[in-house]
């Protein structure tokens, strides 16, 4: 019976290193989340996705006849 006591005890020692593989892996994705929403953020407020939608519109010419080039660039 002691033989067997002392095997569960090992087995809870071993596992111990779980729940801090576990917060690690948890933090290191929670970071991950954070940089991304950061770099989404400079993209946007910083005026790059507006000057690439606009560089992509077919409607961004300039000139007098810009509604002529809007219908025949379609």
């Amino acid at each position: 019976m002691e033989r067997h006591r002392r095997r569960d005890k090992r087995f809870v020692t071993d596992a111990s290193g779980q729940a801090t593989l576990e917060y690690a892996l948890v933090t290191a994705v929670l970071m991950a989340v954070v940089v991304g929403l950061w770099a989404i953020r400079q993209v946007f407020f910083g005026g790059l996705a507006a000057d690439h939608a606009l560089a992509a519109a077919s409607h961004h010419v300039d000139g007098a006849w810009g509604w002529v080039c809007d219908v025949l660039a379609f």
